[in-house]
């Protein structure tokens, strides 16, 4: 399949730009294989679980990592962490007139960030006075995706971010975990439904465009993940009671079909660079939920690899006549494995 095969027309005004009042207040479609396509609200999502189910969250927590400074020159720059790494250093993306040279330096408040080189599209960036938590911490912004077009707020810090968020290392949140309030979280506790975390740092390649128009050609962003073994445990106990392992996000999709790689699940801590596209045969999930995404993007080609690639496109076209809210902000689609 060619990536223009992915593109589909979304007005403008469908992408949300804030998030519901309440979580739960979020629409759903349910792409139901038997009943076709059901309109429903977030709230409902209960009545579409059944006895031994496993929800599978990822309880990444999003950084504060958009910071905003100065070249010694004096130019403005953007700057987007991505990844910590070891020795107080991290990998950024950097927005500027003027692209930084290696050897030049940042200032952020009071701050100096080393510029140490480059690795592809992105720097390597270095503190000295600091560390880069404490700093995010002290003059970070909320990183919004490129399509909510315009500045964090303040309650951005507690909406994009997951109400069980808990290992910091997120630059974009896992938005389908985003409607769950404590309170459907203690309703779903309540009727018995089993759940289970994993963890995937979600990175701003998330939101780079596929470059090619064939999909043997893109180059996967590399996202770092951890599968413990007692989720492995829960998952093979769901089996054993007829339940479904449900992934709550693309996020969580990815991280249990990336422990499975080898057609076995077992305990995974790394990186992972699964693509997915229609043809993958998945080894773990069998249903999952997600909130619309993209056209063209990774992440729509993963959802149709899942529920059919017809069935996918079919639903999206109902969900922009029906004026679903799209995107990060936006409402939520329930689908089982095709």
């Amino acid at each position: 399949m060619q990536t223009s095969d992915f593109s589909y027309s979304l007005p403008e005004e469908l992408i949300a730009q804030y998030p519901a009042e309440c979580r739960t207040d979020s629409r759903l479609l349910v792409v139901d294989p038997e009943a076709g396509l059901l309109d429903r609200r977030f709230s409902d999502f209960p009545q579409f679980l059944q006895e031994h189910d496993l929800l599978v969250f990822n309880d990444t927590k999003v950084m504060a990592a958009r910071l905003f400074g100065n070249k010694e020159s004096g130019g403005k720059v953007e700057i987007l962490l991505e990844r910590l790494l070891p020795d107080n250093k991290v990998l950024a993306q950097i927005r500027a007139s003027k692209s930084p040279r290696p050897g030049s330096r940042i200032a952020v408040a009071d701050h100096w960030l080393g510029v140490e080189g480059r690795e592809g599209d992105m720097f390597v960036l270095s503190l000295e006075t600091s560390d880069f938590m404490a700093l995010m911490s002290a003059h970070g912004h909320m990183p919004l995706p490129p399509y909510i077009r315009r500045d964090d707020e303040s309650f951005d810090e507690s909406r994009y971010q997951t109400v069980y968020a808990a290992q910091e290392g997120s630059v974009a949140a896992p938005t389908a975990g985003l409607h769950f309030d404590q309170e459907l979280l203690a309703n779903l506790q309540q009727r018995g439904i089993e759940t289970a975390t994993v963890t995937l740092h979600v990175g701003a390649g998330t939101f780079q465009p596929v470059r090619v128009e064939n999909l043997d050609d893109h180059v996967m962003h590399a996202e770092w993940l951890q599968v413990s073994e007692a989720v492995c445990d829960k998952i093979a106990r769901t089996r054993e009671l007829g339940g479904r392992v449900i992934a709550v996000g693309t996020t969580s999709v990815r991280s249990l079909e990336s422990a499975a790689a080898d057609g076995r699940l077992k305990p995974f801590a790394g990186d992972t660079r699964l693509f997915i596209t229609p043809g993958y045969e998945f080894k773990v999930v069998d249903a999952m939920l997600t909130n619309f995404h993209l056209p063209e993007s990774t992440l729509l080609m993963l959802v149709c690899a899942f529920a059919g690639y017809d069935e996918v496109m079919a639903a999206y076209r109902h969900a922009v006549a029906q004026k679903y809210r799209f995107f990060s902000y936006g409402d939520a689609m329930f689908l089982s494995r095709k």
